[in-house]
């Protein structure tokens, strides 16, 4: 199936998330009758308290027997570096504009990134349903073709839904066509062995939350294919300080044994094998700044 990627970057407040949240709409993602939170990319719980994009997501749609991935980026304003790394690993982007306020300057400065890059570029300007008086917009559209060199601009209302179509229609003829890079039953190139540290971290966040010691990782110590035909694994959970050891472990070892459980129901359905999971908590202060520490774990080369 060809492939296409593409990134939405825009100033904070000017509409990205929403024009996300309609994309997927447009696609058919959802059921019509389907109730779906508003924000569907924001699933971190700081970003949806503060009601903005902290971290960058990447989702899949499918229109008309193509792939577009869709990767939605932190508004720039307070994430600009994160933007520019995004900007390395797709083939486009749409660079969307509030109508009312126009390109703000980080705006500009990611605009000139783009060009730079050689990406495709397709300015949206965002909520026109808003502006009463339509020749508004001219004065800061002729600014932006003067000083920028862009593929196409869409005027459109995300909130409406209006001028998504032919949005769709432009990503499709003007983005390069990009081979897969994985076969089709493949669904990751990393290492079982990799795969497990991650499932019991996954579980660490998602169970401490607030709680988790910020200089928290996973190592795995062991993991054999036993004669029985399971996976044993054994890991290391190491922390800074005593004190978030406690917190790891829980009042009579019940945190822990909750996220080993959860850890091992997931291993045993990605890896299709029973698997018999041990956990550790280890204290190693200053992990985060020891080279070798660093460099045993897979942080460094």
């Amino acid at each position: 199936m060809p492939i296409r990627n593409i990134a939405i970057i825009a100033h904070v407040d000017h509409g990205k998330t929403t024009l996300v949240d309609q994309m997927l709409w447009q696609a058919g993602i959802f059921r019509d009758n389907q109730q779906v939170q508003e924000r569907v990319m924001d699933s971190n719980p700081l970003e949806r308290e503060r009601g903005i994009t902290i971290l960058s997501k990447n989702t899949a749609v499918h229109w008309n027997g193509v792939k577009i991935n869709i990767v939605d980026t932190p508004g720039h304003a307070d994430f600009g570096g994160e933007v520019e790394r995004i900007l390395r690993m797709v083939d486009g982007v749409v660079l969307l504009v509030d109508a009312a306020e126009g390109p703000m300057p980080q705006t500009r400065f990611v605009m000139r990134k783009a060009l730079d890059l050689e990406l495709l570029s397709l300015v949206v300007i965002n909520k026109v349903d808003l502006s009463k008086d339509k020749t508004a917009l001219l004065p800061f559209v002729a600014e932006l073709g003067s000083t920028h060199h862009f593929d196409a601009i869409h005027y459109v209302s995300a909130l409406k839904r209006k001028g998504l179509e032919q949005l769709q229609r432009d990503i499709l003829s003007r983005l390069p066509v990009r081979p897969p890079v994985f076969g089709e039953d493949e669904i990751t190139d990393r290492s079982e062995r990799f795969l497990a540290a991650e499932m019991v971290r996954e579980q660490l966040m998602l169970r401490l939350d607030q709680e988790l010691p910020y200089a928290t990782t996973v190592e795995i110590e062991q993991f054999n294919d036993r004669p029985d035909g399971v996976a044993e694994i054994h890991a290391v959970i190491w922390v800074e300080r005593d004190g978030q050891k406690a917190i790891v472990i829980g009042q009579g070892g019940a945190q822990l044994k909750a996220v080993g459980s959860a850890a091992r129901r997931h291993m045993e359905r990605m890896f299709e094998r029973k698997v018999f999971l041990k956990l550790w908590v280890k204290v190693r202060e200053g992990w985060v700044d020891d080279e070798a520490m660093l460099k045993k774990l897979g942080y460094t080369d």
